[in-house]
């Protein structure tokens, strides 16, 4: 659900490096750059059993293709459910020694490297199911050139549910959706003159969600600006990013247009807020839509609600990573099992791929594959939006800094926008170098 990686990582990321350095089992990165063997799906793999870490809140996520996978071949899939918070715990795990075969894991270079892939992950890049990808997804799970994690389910999309019926009581209409975030911000002000709901719900009491609304403003940023950002030639405290926090405080919390208690706010008071007319619009991403899946049917859901991408100067969307896209196989020192592993992605995504995600009631992330009917038309939406997204700073930054407990701290009162940016680059830079990331 939470799309960031919290402070207490950098502890780990040390460990975990000092571990990888000393591991003699840890291997390197070249060990496995010859030709793997290629896998059978379904071939017999009697009395092999596999070990799969997973988060406490998606241990249920692969039980269909596990079940297919142990009928077709005889082996056995563990999963291990990793107390949360998830992705502190599991470098914490890895730095004692402790390894699984298999293990959901997010797929973007702020996250990966905290696994240290070129040392503990077996490469997949002649995996027969790399090419079957969409370009977003063939785009998730790469570092240094090389693919470390398979893609299984299509990243979150970041944008704007909205009640139908509290549009229509403001007079908004299709044709006036948004094109901007300063169309969105003028949209917010006519639902507040117009009806009684709030605008915009915000979770301070989560704190998680809040960091959307800044992300959504540095959409402009270029490929070169990120490429500087990565070595330390650009900061977090650059005006721009300022700019975006500083128009978050004044003229969305500031100017009246979340509701009032936007302090204490949650996520789940947001799909509430929104369900019940409370409130016009939530920008959240794709677990917001599963919140809301669990509670209605999609006959309600396309009744009620509705979904629109929107970036800073266009209504381009927004695609954010998270542990539940990709699973990682690990270099166990156990060829048999590391090619059962590799047997298993090839499995789930080959021979199992569209009995699961129709299990699972979730869009496809191969082309080839049509997703399953009855999607509420909000996921479709999604759909339709993701070929053309931009990818929130997690999948561009090497390291995806707290930014929502910062934020947090503004709301609050405990700091200024430009604290704020401040802070962020501060643990940026602080985390790159642990990492050993150049020109830290």
């Amino acid at each position: 659900m939470k799309r960031v990686l919290p402070a207490l990582v950098l502890i780990c990321a040390t460990a975990l490096t000092a571990t990888a350095c000393s591991d003699p089992t840890a291997g390197n990165g070249d060990a496995d750059s010859a030709p793997q063997t290629k896998v059978d799906p379904t071939a017999k793999l009697d009395g092999v059993k596999l070990t799969m870490w997973t988060a406490q809140n998606t241990v249920n996520a692969p039980q269909q293709v596990i079940d297919a996978f142990e009928k077709a071949t005889g082996a056995e899939v563990d999963t291990q459910a990793i107390p949360d918070l998830y992705e502190q715990n599991v470098p914490t795990k890895l730095a004692s020694g402790d390894k699984p075969d298999l293990m959901f894991w997010q797929p973007s270079i702020s996250t990966l490297p905290f696994i240290q892939p070129q040392q503990n992950l077996l490469t997949l890049d002649n995996e027969p199911w790399v090419n079957k990808l969409g370009d977003t997804e063939k785009s998730l799970g790469v570092i240094d050139g090389k693919r470390y994690a398979a893609i299984v389910t299509t990243p979150a999309m970041l944008g704007v549910y909205y009640n139908k019926d509290v549009f229509k009581k403001a007079g908004i209409t299709e044709d006036q959706f948004p094109k901007s975030y300063d169309e969105l911000l003028a949209l917010g002000h006519k639902i507040k003159d117009k009806t009684d709901a709030a605008a915009f719900y915000e979770s301070g009491g989560d704190k998680w969600p809040l960091q959307w609304q800044m992300q959504v403003q540095l959409t402009d940023l270029d490929k070169q600006w990120w490429a500087d950002l990565n070595k330390n030639q650009e900061k977090w405290n650059d005006p721009v990013v300022v700019k975006a926090i500083t128009t978050y405080k004044e003229k969305l919390l500031d100017a009246g247009l979340a509701q009032k208690n936007y302090k204490t706010g949650t996520f789940t008071g947001s799909a509430d807020a929104l369900w019940n007319g409370d409130a016009a619009m939530v920008l959240n991403v794709t677990s917001f839509q599963s919140q809301i899946q669990a509670k209605h049917s999609t006959e309600e859901i396309d009744k009620k609600l509705g979904w629109f991408p929107i970036s800073n100067s266009d209504d381009t969307g927004m695609y954010s990573p998270d542990q539940t896209n990709g699973v990682v196989a690990f270099k166990t020192g156990d060829e048999k099992r590391q090619n059962a592993a590799r047997q298993f992605l090839a499995f789930w995504l080959d021979t199992d791929y569209a009995s699961y995600i129709k299990a699972m009631k979730i869009p496809s992330v191969q082309p080839g594959v049509p997703s399953p009917d009855g999607l509420p038309d909000t996921s479709q939406a999604q759909m339709k939006a993701l070929p053309t997204a931009n990818g929130v700073f997690q999948a561009k930054a090497i390291v995806a800094p707290d930014t929502h407990l910062y934020l947090a701290d503004m709301l609050y009162g405990k700091k200024t926008p430009e604290q704020v940016a401040q802070a962020i680059q501060d643990q940026f830079a602080q985390v790159a170098k642990a990492q050993g990331a150049p020109g830290f």
